[in-house]
């Protein structure tokens, strides 16, 4: 059998780079297209989202009911405690990013590879909220390109301010509870308005798994992370000395004093 010649090898390299480059591009293109129109968010609240979708999906596969708890608040009436929580604890990076918290994700593939499975977090209240409002809980490469492609749309057209307000008001904090109001009533029987700086420390370190990090979960931990929240929001100038000292007290009663389910 004759080998082939040098020339017509390269040729066919040449033809397989210039495949393989066309077909990257088109799974780019069909990527970028699926981007949702997320310019209406300006001024529009969202009905549904994704998130709430599959929940009732899987209680009607279940055969269960569903019982969606979700009202719907504008930033200025969430409490200030609970918006810097959430930042705190969710994304410290996110007043200086633009979607994607590179930085972030590159220490997520490290601890990944320490610990010897892939699993590409490091997400920012961004992409956490692009994935609650459009896309699933599945984890894969395509789906997380995706997240962060409407990531960037997001942060394009929204404030930083806006997109906090959706985040707050549309991510899930139990079983059919979503965004802030429905979660303070639920966990602690008032408005997300009036959360104490212990409650919104206890509610933002039950994300962003919040059935088994709820409020009323017992977790050294979990304790700890919500202290942490607590001296930041004295570093921070939110509280002073008095508050401080009453937060931390509070905490260690907050989990027993969360209202039963109901």
């Amino acid at each position: 059998m004759v080998a082939p010649s040098p020339s017509r090898g390269r040729q066919r390299l040449r033809i397989a780079s210039e495949v393989i480059l066309v077909v990257t591009a088109l799974g780019a293109l069909g990527l970028w297209c699926s981007v949702p129109h997320t310019a209406a968010l300006r001024t529009e609240n969202p009905t549904s989202t994704a998130f709430i979708d599959l929940r009732r999906e899987e209680a009607a596969a279940a055969r269960k009911p569903f019982k969606l708890r979700w009202q719907w608040r504008p930033v200025d009436r969430i409490s200030r405690y609970l918006r810097a929580a959430v930042v705190y604890a969710e994304d410290g990076n996110f007043y200086r990013h633009h979607g994607v918290d590179w930085n972030a994700i590159e220490d997520a593939v490290e601890r990944d590879v320490t610990r010897g499975a892939l699993s590409v977090g490091g997400s920012t209240i961004t992409q956490q909220l692009a994935k609650n409002l459009y896309l699933s809980p599945r984890r894969s490469f395509a789906r997380k390109l995706r997240e962060m492609l409407i990531a960037f749309s997001l942060e394009d057209h929204l404030s930083k301010q806006r997109i906090l307000e959706l985040y707050l008001n549309l991510v899930e904090w139990g079983d059919g509870v979503f965004g802030a109001e429905a979660a303070a009533q639920r966990w602690f029987g008032h408005s997300a308005a009036s959360l104490s700086p212990a409650e919104a420390a206890r509610l933002a370190i039950a994300l962003p798994n919040p059935i088994t990090r709820a409020p009323g979960v017992r977790d050294a931990e979990l304790t700890a992370k919500a202290v942490r929240i607590i001296r930041l929001f004295r570093m921070q100038g939110l509280v002073d000395a008095d508050q401080e000292r009453s937060a931390l007290d509070q905490l260690g009663a907050t989990a027993a004093k969360v209202l039963p389910d109901r």
